[in-house]
């Protein structure tokens, strides 16, 4: 014979307690998450200008030896 339908007290008692530290666990999940965006974006802006200066130096560097073999050349072949 069928049983009567159970109440909504009763399914209520009968499930499995809750985590009670899953908040806490999503709140520093989410922060994680964020504070690894923000390190992510930074780290493309500071790699972007690592570029820049690397580039400069680079520049600056061949347009001294550049003029230090051009004073040599002259020096050497009296122009």
């Amino acid at each position: 014979m069928a049983q009567p339908a159970r109440r909504r007290d009763e399914l209520l008692v009968d499930d499995p307690p809750l985590d009670p530290h899953a908040r806490a666990r999503a709140y520093r999940q989410a922060r994680l998450r964020r504070h690894a965006r923000v390190e992510r974006d930074r780290a493309q802006r500071y790699a972007g200008l690592r570029f820049w200066i690397v580039l400069l130096v680079l520049l600056a560097a061949s347009i001294f030896v550049m003029l230090t073999a051009w004073r040599e050349i002259e020096r050497l072949f009296g122009l």
